[in-house]
């Protein structure tokens, strides 16, 4: 990889180990024994770079919302910082935290370190080696717990509704670590793999097999005891016996209780039809009874009916002799306002003749009057003839005036509008260098 001619005087001969962007033209440089940070020349500072050795006893990161500090304790030259922005942090931690556990010794030389988990704090790092745990304020320090992966027995996870248990057995013994939900299947597979990379087997079947204890195994290989009923245990039978035919016999009693209900039931029924013919008898002799009185009825009806019509006849004729009077008075009414309408009709045209007559002589006394006016002074039109109304020198003048006044102006705008862009250039590299922690 190419690096800048700073950070190549820097390295004094040493290789880089990782390379994490930091934003614009400044990296983070991670080399077996130190953490170089180049900043390159900006509006704030000239090209630097920064030198962190990794023989730290502690390691402190303290995360704002756009900065991160990594605060780092030496035992003879006392604490060292750097801020990174926060963005990046999380990226720079972890080949950071490698470099410091293997210049302490933590892992072996070859020794990788997978994956760097923080969780409150709680801090979890995942080797190719060793499953290494620290808990505490301090991202690392020298209180540190450590699992090598060959001293391990068992590997299981407990899933909960906010936390996942990881629960890895070394040397016969249980050791839980709490994960949260949201990163708890990253760390199971994380660690399944690196395992499975370590006994070099393809599974987490094959995996619990490799590292299960030799007894277990030994009692896995023996015969298992056969499963055996005991004697005297009758095996069931899948068909049942039938029943008797005793059974299929009804109670003798039940069957003559049975008859005389039936009886009983014929009994009412016949009892309910010689009911019902008496009645029908009765209701044919009271219509008998009833047809005399019908035609006394009938004959009154007719009597009625003849007066009526009498009383019809004479009411019919009274309302022709009205009609006829009604419509002669009718008549004579008619005539009555005809003649009226015919002498207002008259009445109304001889006005309207005045009226139109005196409109007409209104009309010709403004015309006579007009065309005396116009006599008099001819009118002439200058648009019809071609003619143009003339500028003055005065005038076209002013309006040479005004336009370059309007071309100077829009120059001085033009001038304004590349000094706000540069400005804004400006401000937006200079809070671009103050968020990357200059």
């Amino acid at each position: 990889m190419s690096v800048p001619g700073a950070v190549e005087s820097a390295l004094d001969g040493e290789d880089v180990a990782a390379e994490v962007p930091l934003g614009g033209e400044d990296v983070l440089y991670i080399t077996p024994t130190r953490t170089l940070i180049y900043r390159g020349e900006g509006l704030l500072s000239d090209e630097t770079v920064e030198e962190y050795p990794h023989d730290a006893e502690r390691l402190t990161v303290k995360e704002g919302r756009r900065k991160t500090r990594f605060s780092l304790e030496y035992p003879l030259e006392g604490t060292k910082e750097f801020t990174l922005p926060s963005n990046s942090a999380e990226s720079a931690l972890h080949p950071v935290l490698a470099g410091i556990m293997n210049a302490g010794g933590v892992t072996d030389p070859g020794e990788t370190v997978v994956k760097t988990f923080r969780f409150s704090e709680l801090t979890l790092v995942v080797t190719s080696e060793r499953l290494v745990k620290h808990i505490g304020e301090v991202v690392w320090d020298e209180d540190y717990e450590e699992f090598h992966y060959a001293d391990v027995t068992g590997l299981t996870f407990e899933e909960g509704s906010v936390a996942t248990q990881i629960v890895l057995e070394v040397d016969g013994r249980q050791q839980r670590i709490k994960a949260p939900k949201e990163h708890a299947r990253e760390v199971r597979e994380r660690l399944t793999q690196a395992l499975c990379n370590y006994y070099d087997v393809s599974s987490i079947e094959e995996l619990r097999a490799a590292i299960a204890p030799d007894e277990e195994v030994a009692d896995a290989g023996d015969d298992a005891p056969a499963v055996a009923f005991g004697e005297g245990v009758d095996p069931l039978d899948a068909n049942p016996p039938a029943p008797d035919d005793e059974d299929l016999v009804s109670d003798p009693d039940n069957a003559t209780s049975d008859a005389d209900t039936t009886a009983d039931a014929g009994s009412a029924s016949s009892a309910t039809s010689d009911a019902n013919a008496g009645e029908t008898v009765n209701a044919g002799s009271a219509d008998a009874e009833s047809t005399p009185v019908a035609s006394d009825a009938a004959a009154s009806t007719a009597g009625q009916s003849e007066s009526a019509a009498s009383e019809g006849i004479e009411a019919r004729s009274a309302d022709a002799a009205n009609e006829r009077a009604s419509e002669s008075a009718t008549d004579s009414v008619g005539q009555a306002d005809g003649a009226q309408r015919q002498r207002n009709d008259a009445t109304a045209g001889a006005a309207e003749n005045r009226t139109r007559e005196s409109s007409a002589a209104s009309e010709q006394r403004a015309a006579d009057a007009d065309e005396a006016e116009s006599g008099s002074e001819p009118e002439f039109d200058f648009e019809e003839a071609g003619f143009e109304p003339a500028e003055s020198d005065e005038d076209i003048d002013a309006a040479d005036d005004v336009a370059a006044e309007i071309a100077e102006l829009r120059a001085v705008v033009e001038e304004q509008n590349e000094r706000l862009d540069q400005q804004r250039r400006a401000i937006e590299r200079l809070v671009e260098e103050l968020s990357r922690g200059r």
